[in-house]
């Protein structure tokens, strides 16, 4: 019985055509991109969030999350001086909420929009601050 065989070069020639045709429909098809706004959201509102978690108090507390959070008269004296310094901490083109257990300051968030969040806890309750683009 006489076998048959491909010659070398014929099959590195059908696999080279297999590789180039799987390269051609990946740049006719293109690759799905990943969905990064809500990764790039999370990361801006848990920036800002450390940044204040970690600011000396203007009055009294630990922190100035934890000043914010003490009371509902703290919440009232630091409310607007807090929206200026979060407003600073954020790029121009997003808009951001921060809540506490008495109160909230910023923006309501429009339905339907990706939003990023950052909880920090203090000893007098959670304070999240959610962010959002404009």
């Amino acid at each position: 019985m006489a076998r048959g065989q491909l010659s070398l070069s014929v099959v590195e020639a059908g696999v080279g055509a297999v590789l180039v045709l799987v390269v051609t429909m990946g740049f006719v098809l293109g690759v799905p991109t990943a969905d990064t706004r809500e990764a790039q959201l999370d990361a801006y509102a848990s920036d800002a969030a450390t940044v204040l978690a970690n600011e000396p108090p203007r009055h009294r507390g630990t922190t100035r999350l934890a000043e914010v959070a003490r009371s509902p008269d703290a919440f009232d004296r630091e409310r607007a001086a807090l929206g200026r310094r979060v407003e600073r901490l954020l790029p121009d083109n997003l808009m951001y909420r921060v809540e506490t257990p008495h109160g909230a300051v910023g923006y309501r968030k429009p339905a339907g929009v990706a939003v990023g969040a950052a909880r920090v806890t203090t000893a007098h309750g959670d304070v999240t601050i959610r962010v959002w683009y404009a």
